[in-house]
């Protein structure tokens, strides 16, 4: 116990230092000094499938800054990953699903997600371009470049509530999409310049409101623990083409996977960014899901992704890779509302399997399509031919399906 010239002494001790602070902090930084923002913090343990905390995204796990916009329906915006002028695209970063799909001659496409808190510039200002051909910019956020729909869009719109947002598309397509928006290129000598405002975006979701009804996107669990029985999944190489390959590298320090892809010359591989802000294109899980495919015509592929039971995928989280399952059947919610759900994911016993909160990237790919171990290695041929366990980089070895360019 403190004597009491101790006390006395600790007393002046206090009293000086709060004298010397308030002679430090200037008049005008007290008066402009203004407390941060409180960090969310995630509820312990799992979170849905059936049910979230108020405000929180049923697609990603984690709070909104905008609560209002969990109540209009996802938007699902073609957007173009070929040619390699249309990189980087704007707006992927913001996606809760983005999802990538082969469309022929070696190409992918991807049916980027809006839903919950919309694109957005940075405070500082503008993201800038030198490169007209990819759209011209303005004060507003911008989203894609945006291009035409593709069969298996109908059933992601479906699953998920959703409308659409494309530039069109084949007379063998148009016909089997629903609930869609066509946005046209400012420049007919661009194919990039097609893109829509946020703005823009946000009004054809409201509008949408009434025509889809009470949305049903419940069916998703999360959880930030890392779940037991996984094996090291820290690289993907995902070979569509020798001109089309893509890497996702895992990121210890964000606890996500960056993606790269090569810069259509086989060798190169850049890290792809958003073309918004400038940030890696950063996602939390990355899914290999095993669908099958149909050709209709060489370069108008279908995927069939309604009604499965119970199908193969590849959960990729916290640098574990996991062997899960999907499935979109029809169950007691959906017989008892007639609407659908989203995805779901599930282990061999088909209980939900949990994500990572955050954003999710599925590649879609055949049903069959082959995987396992490589070298990690730079060297094409050493991915492409090379086995080797326990590395931790899986190969995803697709192959176009018979008929398909």
């Amino acid at each position: 116990m403190l004597k009491k010239s101790s006390w006395a002494a600790l007393v002046v001790f206090i009293i000086l230092v709060m004298s010397l602070s308030s002679i430090m902090v200037s008049p005008a930084v007290a008066a402009t000094a203004t407390p941060a923002d409180p960090v969310p913090t995630l509820p312990a343990g799992q979170i849905g499938p059936q049910v979230y905390p108020d405000g929180f995204n049923p697609l990603t796990g984690l709070p909104v800054e905008n609560p209002a916009n969990l109540n209009v329906p996802p938007a699902l915006v073609s957007i173009t990953n070929f040619p390699v002028s249309a990189r980087p695209q704007a707006g992927l970063s913001f996606s809760p699903f983005v999802f990538e799909i082969y469309i022929g001659e070696g190409m992918t496409r991807y049916l980027a997600m809006f839903y919950g808190d919309f694109p957005k510039l940075p405070e500082e200002g503008v993201a800038t371009t030198t490169d007209t051909s990819v759209g011209a910019v303005t004060d507003n956020a911008m989203v894609g470049p945006i291009r035409s729909g593709r069969l298996p869009y109908e059933g992601l719109r479906k699953l998920f509530n959703g409308f659409l947002v494309m530039a069109s598309g084949s007379s063998a397509v148009v016909p089997s999409l629903n609930q869609y928006t066509n946005v046209y290129g400012s420049d007919a000598d661009s194919i990039n310049s097609a893109l829509i405002d946020v703005t823009k975006l946000e009004q054809i979701a409201q509008k949408n409101q009434k025509r889809l009804g009470e949305l049903s996107l419940q069916g998703l669990a999360f959880n930030q623990a890392v779940p037991e029985g996984g094996q090291k999944g820290t690289r993907i190489w995902l070979k569509y083409a020798y001109l089309n390959q893509v890497n996702w590298l895992y990121d210890q320090e964000s606890g996500a996977y960056n993606r790269y892809q090569d810069h259509a010359d086989g060798t190169t591989f850049d890290l792809i960014t958003d073309r918004l802000n400038g940030e890696a294109l950063t996602f939390e899980n990355v899914v290999v899901l095993f669908a099958p495919h149909e050709v209709v015509r060489p370069t108008i592929i279908d995927i069939n992704l309604m009604y499965m039971k119970k199908m193969p995928a590849l959960l990729f989280r916290d640098g574990q890779m996991y062997k899960i399952y999907w499935t979109t059947i029809s169950e007691d919610y959906e017989r008892s509302t007639g609407k659908l759900r989203p995805i779901r994911f599930m282990d061999a016993d088909g209980n939900p399997f949990p994500m990572k909160p955050g954003q999710t990237w599925v590649e879609i790919v055949q049903q069959f399509t082959p995987y396992y171990e490589v070298p990690d290695s730079q060297v094409y041929y050493d991915l492409a031919n090379k086995k080797e366990a326990g590395s931790g980089v899986w190969a995803i070895k697709w192959y176009p399906p018979a008929g398909a360019k």
